[in-house]
Formats: C-alpha cells, structure tokens, sequence
C-alpha cells in the first residue's frame, strides 16, 4: 500500500478490499516519513476554556452570596435568612442572561474589561427581571428591600473588580492565549502568531484532495481540536484548500498580502497580512456543549430503556444467520474524521459490504429475514447510540455515509463541491433530510442533492429546539417505504 486512497481518471473510487481499517487508511496516506500527530494535546485549549469558565462562574456565584449574606448582616446584626433567598432568585436569572451575552466566552477570558462590562450588564438586567417577578408574583413581603439593594450594589462592584482581577491573572498565567490556531504553510512563507502550531503541507505530505477521505481524514488529525487556521499557499491553490476544509467545523483564512491596498469589511488580519474567511464553524463552543449534553442524555436514557429490545435482536440475528451481531463500517464524521459506526448486522455475512459500494436495494437477496424487519424498522440503528455515547455521532445531524456509496455513478463527493461542508457537525443518528422522507438508495444524483441541500440548511440554522423537534418527528417516519 504505498500510495494515496484516491479516485481514479474517471472520478472512480476504488475498491478498498486491503484497506479496511481506520489505521491502514491513515497509513495508506501517509507520506513517507511523515508524522501522524494526534490530537491528545491540541484538544488541551478547548479543555481549558470550560474549566475557566467554570472558575469565573463559582467565583460569581460565591462572591454573589457573599454580597447577599454581608447586606442582611449590616441589615440585621446577624444573617436572618433573607440575603440567601434573594441569592437563590437571582442568581439563576443571572445565568440565563450571562449565557445569553459575553460573560463566560473567549472574550471574557482575552478581555477582562470586557467581562467586566458583561457582568454589570447581566446583573442589572438580573436585578430588573427579579424585581418585576417579586411585584408580579406579590411576594416582597418574603424578602427585605433593604438587603435586596445593598447585596445588588456590593454584588455590582464585587463581581465587576474580579473580573479585572481574575481575568488579569488568569491572562498572565495562560499568555492570553486561549485557543488553538494552525499556520498551515503550503508552498508560501508566513510568521507565525504566538500560541499558534506551524505545520508545512509539504513536510507532511498534506495535500487539498476531496478525493481522498484517508487525506482528508488525516487532515482532521491534524486539525482536531484546533479552532482556526490560516492557510499561506499559492492563488491557485485557494481553492482547493477550501473545498478540503469546508467540513472542518472551524476558521478557514487564506493569506492575501495581495490584498493589503484594498479596504474591504470582511477581511481579517494574521500579523498585519490581510486573510480572506473562507469557511468558518457553525456552532460556537456554548452551543456544541449544550447539544452535547442533549446527546448523552438522550443516547444514555435510550440505551437504558431499549436495552432489553436490543438484546432481543441480537438474539434473533445469531439464531437467524451465523456471523457477528453488530456490523463495522468506515464513515466520514465531522470534520471530516474516519470512525467506525455500529449496526445490527442485517445481511448474511458472506455478502456483508464493508465499504457500501453497492447500496440495498429493496429486494436484496443479501439481505436475511430478521434483517430485512430491522430495516423496514429502523431497529438496525440501534448500536449507533453507543456511537453517540462515544461523541463519534450526535442524536440529530446529517447522516454518515459509506465511503464507496454513489449518486448515480458518481461518489458522493463528486455530484456537489459542497459535500464535505456537511461534515462541520457530528453526523447524526437522524435528521432533518429523515424526516422529510429523503432515505433510501440515492438512484440518481437528485437524491443526494435534496439531501445535501437539507443538511445544509440543518446546519445553517441549528438551535436546540430543531433538535428536540427532529427527535419528535423521527418517531413519525421510523417505519418509512423507503426503509429497506
């Protein structure tokens, strides 16, 4: 296996028959004497931020009692009880609406003023919102209007001056650097930023091609938990680095010191270069980790509750047909990430497809009796809650595909330049494309262009409330007549 996975002349992809692991397709890519580096210490960056956050969001709350408790102590003489519920209605309003603004975001980390600035917004709109509930709710007489205003003035400063304090402190300790930024130099010099990974294409024997996903899947290697990178190579070659990163889930720039006379809005600068955004990440740290709470709640109390269905399938499967319970295939996930998704086995295992080159049709005789109930069903998906578990998938996303699965008789891939942009988020174990009743064989190349086009759209306008909607919806169409 000394060369690259890639298509042929004629845009084919080829049979993968001694390439059939995630491993070998790493290697298969490889060039030689080039490093796979893995992603343990770049995901460092992303870890820090939420452990921070946490920091600045128990110092916020314990100064917030603080303040409470020390107004009914000037109020009373000793604490009567009512600094701690003014605490316990306030503060949760107070974490709603710094959510909702910049108190816990990078810029509160790299901008203490900043972060300032946001919590005295956040506490005064807390304040407001709390005094309006109080006079609706007519229950003022519970609390004291005297440790309500002296615990909100001595929260206001207190708050206020940590932020400077702590922000100042934890800028210090961390160099202001609290993201992880690639230089991706292809062909082209560039000075490099501090904090930022410097990583020559030619050294690693990178390249832009859409037509390798062991490549492409190298490159997200490369770039997993990383959230920008700039790219310094030749004009021609812009092109085809966007199409490589459209998936990415990240900052896409290009250097263009062309461009250094032109006064245009959107461009950006790396070290007083102009860079062009060409890509960028759909979902902002706050918004991955609420959808990947929803993940592990619902994945966790699925699993629970369908554990006894599942191990009547399994059992069903081995009396049905010899062979494993569970089959392994190779998809692209986000970021254009190879994993291993898990299904029931549904087809005689002589005939099982282990890269999806030819896709079931509804009367496929590889296909067993149990098999073809799990199908009909959507019972076979099951397994992939682990995947979610795992943070391989999410409960809602754009469905992975089999590397050799074709649109007519192309590749996926080669029907629409915008395939890989579907991978900017976790795959999904349904979504909107399901539950608009596109499933089933992609006959024509139409087929994946509806697809796409919903994928899309799905991840132009995530929320969380789609998400629930989609889970909802999903269970409409479980039973679908294109599920065969």
């Amino acid at each position: 296996m000394g060369g690259p996975v890639a298509a042929d002349s004629e845009g084919r992809f080829p049979p993968m028959n001694k390439i059939s692991t995630k491993r070998q397709l790493r290697r298969a890519s490889a060039a030689p004497g080039s490093v796979v580096r893995g992603s343990g210490r770049q995901l460092d960056r992303r870890r820090l931020r939420l452990d921070l956050y946490a920091i600045l969001l128990l110092a916020d709350s314990a100064l917030m009692l603080s303040s409470f408790l020390l107004a009914d102590l000037l109020r009373f003489g000793k604490v009567q009880g009512y600094g701690f519920a003014t605490f316990v209605l306030i503060f949760p309003v107070y974490v709603v609406v710094g959510l909702h603004g910049d108190c816990w975001t990078i810029e509160s980390l790299q901008r203490p003023r900043r972060s300032a600035a946001a919590v005295i917004r956040a506490l005064l709109s807390s304040i407001a919102v709390t005094t309006i509930l109080l006079f609706s709710l007519k229950a003022g007489a519970n609390f004291s209007r005297t440790v309500f205003g002296i615990g909100s003035c001595l929260a206001l400063v207190l708050l206020a001056q940590n932020r400077l304090l702590l922000g100042n402190f934890l800028g210090q300790r961390y160099h202001w650097n609290f993201r992880r930024d690639i230089l991706l130099l292809d062909g082209q010099r560039a000075d490099p930023s501090a904090g930022e990974i410097v990583i020559d294409a030619g050294k690693e024997g990178l390249r832009p091609d859409v037509a390798d996903p062991a490549m492409l899947d190298r490159l997200a290697q490369l770039l997993a938990g990383c959230e920008r990178v700039i790219i310094a190579c030749a004009p021609d070659r812009r092109q085809s680095w966007t199409r490589a990163l459209g998936g990415g889930g990240l900052d896409v720039e290009m250097l263009t010191p062309e461009l250094s006379a032109v006064s245009a809005l959107e461009l950006r600068r790396h070290c007083d270069v102009p860079t062009l955004l060409v890509g960028r990440g759909p979902l902002h740290l706050r918004d991955r980790a609420l959808k990947r709470l929803f993940d592990i709640s619902v994945s966790s109390a699925a699993l629970i509750l369908l554990a006894p269905v599942m191990l009547v399938v399994a059992i069903a499967i081995r009396i049905d047909s010899p062979g494993p319970v569970l089959f392994r295939q190779l998809r692209m996930g986000r970021g254009n990430r190879l994993f291993e998704v898990l299904k029931f086995r549904t087809m005689h295992r002589e005939t099982t497809d282990a890269h999806g080159a030819c896709s079931v049709n509804r009367h496929d005789s590889r296909v067993t009796a149990v098999g073809r109930f799990l199908r009909r069903t959507s019972l076979d998906e099951l397994p992939q809650l682990i995947n979610v578990l795992n943070g391989d998938m999410s409960i809602v996303g754009p469905r992975p595909h089999a590397l050799g699965t074709r649109a007519g008789d192309q590749l996926l891939w080669a029907v629409d330049e915008r395939y890989w942009n579907r991978h900017a988020i976790r795959p999904g174990l349904t979504g909107l494309a399901q539950v608009r009743g596109l499933r089933g064989e992609t006959v024509e190349e139409e087929d994946l262009k509806h697809r796409l086009q919903a994928d899309l759209e799905y991840i132009d306008g995530w929320h969380i409330g789609r998400d629930i909607g989609i889970v909802l919806r999903t269970l409409g169409v479980l039973v679908h007549p294109n599920a065969f």
